[in-house]
């Protein structure tokens, strides 16, 4: 059995076809690749990219911002997929790390991650990152 080539790092504009397939897989939104080529231009949005031997496998998006409300910039994890053939290896871990560290050196103080109450796997996740859970609740609306 050969050893497989886990590899994490900054999307591209020539990883756009790759992220539109995870990212359909993920959540069904009907992007064009586009759409993405110009996002990963034109945002300040962070995608890191988790390959294995030059797959694209999946991918976690974060952004960060300044508020008078808080000392020092906010960070979130807004996005994580990890294909369903890739998971359990770690790969969710080493893109969370890789994250930290970009917002870290940009001079994030605080992080947070939203995820769906009963998704257990990925809430196991992000408690092994060190990631506390909150008693928050999240409410929606549409507009």
């Amino acid at each position: 059995m050969k050893e497989e080539h886990i590899h994490i790092r900054w999307a591209n504009a020539t990883d756009a076809e790759e992220l539109l397939k995870l990212n359909d897989a993920f959540n069904g939104v009907g992007t064009s690749i586009e759409e993405v080529i110009d996002s990963l231009a034109l945002s300040n949005e962070l995608i890191a990219l988790a390959v294995i031997d030059d797959q694209a496998v999946g991918f976690a998006c974060a952004q960060y911002f300044k508020s008078f409300c808080y000392r020092g910039l906010q960070g979130e994890i807004t996005e994580m997929y990890i294909a369903e053939a890739a998971r359990r290896r770690g790969l969710a871990t080493l893109l969370i790390a890789f994250i930290e560290e970009e917002l870290r050196e940009r001079g994030v103080t605080n992080v947070k991650i939203l995820t769906g109450q009963r998704n257990e796997m990925a809430i196991k996740t992000y408690v092994k990152s060190n990631y506390a859970r909150t008693e928050e609740v999240l409410l929606q609306k549409k507009l």
